[in-house]
């Protein structure tokens, strides 16, 4: 298990060069792991800056909740 939170929202960048975003769910089982699920979204975008705009205005997203890879 990792110190760290894992982050509702994943920003990745595919091979031709978008940005995706993956909407993550976090639930914890018995003994206090992670599981995660997470739903990559249709949308391309060309920065990441717009994949932050997107997450906020559709999923209430606040600023620290973004995990880049």
């Amino acid at each position: 298990m990792t110190d760290q939170a894992t982050r509702p929202f994943l920003i990745n960048q595919d091979i031709e060069g978008n940005f995706r975003l993956t909407v993550r769910d976090i639930r914890y089982n018995s003994q206090g792991y992670p599981i995660v699920t997470g739903v990559l979204q249709d949308e391309c975008f060309r920065t990441a800056a717009a994949a932050k705009n997107w997450a906020r205005d559709n999923f209430n997203a606040k600023a620290g909740q973004y995990s880049t890879k």
